[in-house]
């Protein structure tokens, strides 16, 4: 079954479409990086897929489901965490208490792995999410997201304003994590993080698809040309 799949998807805001007539999709195991500019339809694209805007046509399937107009909880019921690149966090709970929100029980043991990976979290956990650095509201998001253990997971702008080292450790989380089966569509600007993770890229401009295929047969420079146009 392949986690996320879409076919000629189109959408937007009001009468414009920002995104015309994408398709692609996400295998168990691997990870779909989209890349392009600022400002070509890249989140857009994720909202789309995860029901926050409606997709004016094309089809989207979640875990073997047409979306339809299904909304984001029950996309996300299916088996979908979304890491959103803005408002990534809840501002005004702790860090405890929006790492607590996703686990059944509330007890945060099951995030000692993350801890020892982002000491940062562990230390700020009495500590309002909303006061924290745009990259550490990042790590915390990443955290949560991950913590889910979903058959997949979209990640928008992960690694933004986060420190080489622990944008590292995010890409070992994350092919771990393929190891196990989990399937990716990551939004990112950093090539250097997508060529640690990524299995397929989806290059966008101008909310249209310009350039995709394997990570094997698409080089840095291929992607570099359509980032400065």
């Amino acid at each position: 079954m392949i986690p996320i799949s879409f076919s000629n998807v189109s959408g937007g805001y009001g009468s414009l479409n920002v995104v015309q007539e994408l398709s692609g999709e996400v295998a168990a195991g691997q990870v779909l990086c989209i890349v392009g500019r600022n400002g070509v339809g890249k989140s857009t694209l994720l909202k789309l897929l995860l029901g926050y805007l409606p997709c004016r046509s094309g089809v989207v399937t979640i875990c073997g489901r047409k979306a339809g107009s299904m909304a984001p909880e029950t996309r996300r019921g299916l088996g979908v965490s979304y890491c959103p690149q803005e408002r990534p966090v809840f501002d005004d709970l702790s860090v405890a208490d929006n790492l607590a929100v996703m686990v059944q029980d509330g007890r945060l043991a099951g995030y000692r792995h993350f801890f020892d990976l982002f000491p940062v979290l562990e230390r700020r956990l009495a500590q309002r999410a909303g006061t924290l650095s745009g990259g550490e509201k990042k790590l915390l998001s990443f955290t949560r997201g991950l913590a889910e253990d979903q058959p997949a997971v979209v990640l928008d702008e992960p690694t933004e304003g986060v420190q080489w080292e622990n944008i590292q450790r995010m890409a070992d989380i994350i092919n771990d994590r393929k190891a196990g089966g989990t399937a990716f569509i990551v939004v990112e600007q950093n090539l250097s993080f997508a060529e640690l993770i990524a299995d397929h890229y989806l290059i966008m401009d101008h909310g249209r698809c310009v350039l995709t295929g394997p990570h094997t047969g698409i080089g840095r420079a291929d992607i570099v040309k359509h980032l400065t146009v």
